[in-house]
C-alpha cells in the first residue's frame, strides 16, 4: 500500500507568538518549530496502515529550507522518504495556492491513501486536505477518529455532534486526521539515526510542472490584512457587602451593560 502524508510545520503550541513587523505575520525568529500536532496523528496512521498491508510512506512539506527538519522528523518516525516542495515561488501562497502545490506533486505518483492532519495549528482553516482532494478529484472523509482499510476500500468513523457517522469509500482517497484517531508513537534512537540517511528530495515548480503565477503572493485570493494578539486579561470585580439579591441583580447589570455578553 503506497501512502502520502502531507505535513506542515508549525509554531511550538507552547511558544511565546509575537507580532512581526509587517504587523500581517508572527515574528517567528528564536520559535520551536516542529511538526502540526494534527499532521503526527495522520502520520501515525500511515504507519500503522503500512504495518499491517505493507507499502511505502511518502512525506511533503511545503515551505523554506526549515521545513526539512519537520521531514527529518517524520522520517524518524519511520516514513520511508519525503519530497521537500521549495521553490521562491511559492512563498506567500495562501491555502488554496498551497493545494495546488501539494495536489501537482501528488500527481507525478500513485498513491492508495493521501493523509493530512484536519487542520494546520496556527492558521486552523482546514482547507488543505479537502481542497487537495478536490484538485485531484478524490473522495475525502474529513476529522477521522477510527480508520479501516480492506478490499481496495476504506472504512472511517468521524464524530458530528451527538453522533458518530460511519463513512465508506473506494481507494484511492483522502483522509484528514483528528484527534483520538490514535496516539502518534516517539522516534526512537535507531529511527532518528536511519533518519539522517533516508532520502529528502527537493522540487520545485518546474518540477512538479505547476505553473508559478497560480501560486505564491500573486496567485492568493485570501490576503491577511491585520493579525493580533487577544487583548489581555482585565482585573475582575468582587461583588461584596451585598445581600444575595442585590449582588445577583449587580452581576446581571455588569454581564449586560460592562461585558455584554448577556
Amino acid at each position: 500500500m503506497k501512502i502520502a502524508v502531507c505535513i506542515k510545520q508549525v509554531p511550538d503550541t507552547e511558544a511565546k507568538i509575537k507580532i512581526g513587523a509587517d504587523g500581517r505575520s508572527i515574528d517567528d525568529a528564536g520559535v520551536n518549530l516542529v511538526v502540526s500536532p494534527f499532521d503526527e496523528y495522520a502520520v501515525e496512521e500511515a504507519l500503522r496502515l503500512r504495518e499491517k498491508h505493507g507499502g511505502e510512506i511518502v512525506a511533503y512539506a511545503v515551505g523554506d529550507d526549515r521545513a526539512a527538519t519537520a521531514l527529518r522528523t517524520v522520517l524518524a518516525m519511520g516514513v520511508d522518504r519525503a519530497v521537500h516542495l521549495k521553490d521562491a515561488a511559492f512563498e506567500g501562497s495562501d491555502g488554496l495556492g498551497i493545494s495546488r502545490i501539494l495536489s501537482a506533486a501528488l500527481r507525478l505518483d500513485s498513491f492508495e491513501m493521501v493523509l493530512f492532519g484536519k487542520q494546520a495549528v496556527g492558521t486552523d482553516r482546514g482547507q488543505v486536505g479537502p481542497r487537495v482532494a478536490e484538485l485531484l478529484d478524490l473522495p475525502h472523509v474529513s476529522v477521522v477518529v477510527a480508520l479501516s482499510v480492506e478490499g481496495g476500500r476504506l472504512r472511517a468513523e468521524r464524530e458530528i455532534e451527538g453522533a458518530c457517522e460511519v463513512v465508506e469509500s473506494p481507494l484511492p482517497a483522502v483522509i484528514t486526521a483528528q484527534k483520538g484517531l490514535n496516539e502518534p508513537r516517539y522516534a526512537s534512537l535507531k529511527g532518528i539515526l536511519a533518519a539522517k540517511k533516508k532520502e529528502i528530495r527537493v522540487m520545485g515548480a518546474a518540477d512538479i510542472r505547476l505553473d508559478p503565477s497560480t501560486v505564491g503572493a500573486s496567485g492568493a485570493a485570501e490576503v491577511w490584512e491585520k493579525l493580533e494578539l487577544p487583548p489581555g486579561r482585565t482585573g475582575g470585580k468582587i461583588l461584596k457587602d451585598m445581600d444575595p439579591a442585590s449582588a445577583a441583580k449587580e452581576l446581571v447589570r455588569i454581564l449586560r451593560e460592562e461585558a455584554k455578553v448577556i
